[in-house]
């Protein structure tokens, strides 16, 4: 009995908060429309969706580099599709994982943009979690690039979560 009202005193208070500037209100007038903000549901992800979601930095145009970059950015494409297609040894999710800190992406959206770089110095792909950043190797064949994305991804420390 006293945890029924020790919990009823909260979820008064709950509600009050939410009537207090009308959100509860709005809520019940239009749940179909507040639902996918307040209730989280992870959707599958496309290869398709995390190629837009990924923004590339290049270089110049007409630029030595701009061309390496444009042909990793093929390698890129084509390693999501394998992904999704379960072609290599990593799942979208856990690409995800390995460049946000995320395994779906948030209702809200990701904050900041999840970008791309390029590295001409190192054959394992580099991120960054807080900037959402992936930084891509620059590899000379499709081969090569999967082989390293694979061993880059599964070899990373990540975040304890399996």
């Amino acid at each position: 009995m006293c945890k029924m009202r020790r919990s009823q005193k909260f979820y008064i208070r709950f509600k009050d908060g939410l009537e207090s500037l009308n959100f509860l209100s709005a809520l019940q007038q239009h749940s179909s429309v507040l639902a996918p903000l307040l209730c989280f549901s992870a959707k599958a992800l496309t290869a398709s969706e995390l190629e837009s979601m990924f923004r590339p930095d290049l270089s110049p145009a007409g630029s030595n580099k701009r061309h390496k970059e444009v042909l990793t950015l093929g390698f890129w494409a084509d390693y999501l599709l394998d992904c999704e297609e379960k072609a290599t040894a990593v799942c979208l999710e856990d690409l995800m994982m390995f460049a946000t800190g995320l395994t779906a992406v948030p209702p809200a959206g990701m904050t900041p943009p999840p970008c791309i770089q390029f590295l001409s110095d190192s054959p394992f792909p580099v991120a960054n979690t807080c900037a959402n950043t992936l930084k891509l190797p620059i590899c000379d064949s499709y081969s090569i690039f999967k082989a390293n994305m694979d061993f880059g991804i599964q070899n990373a420390p990540g975040f304890g979560c399996s």
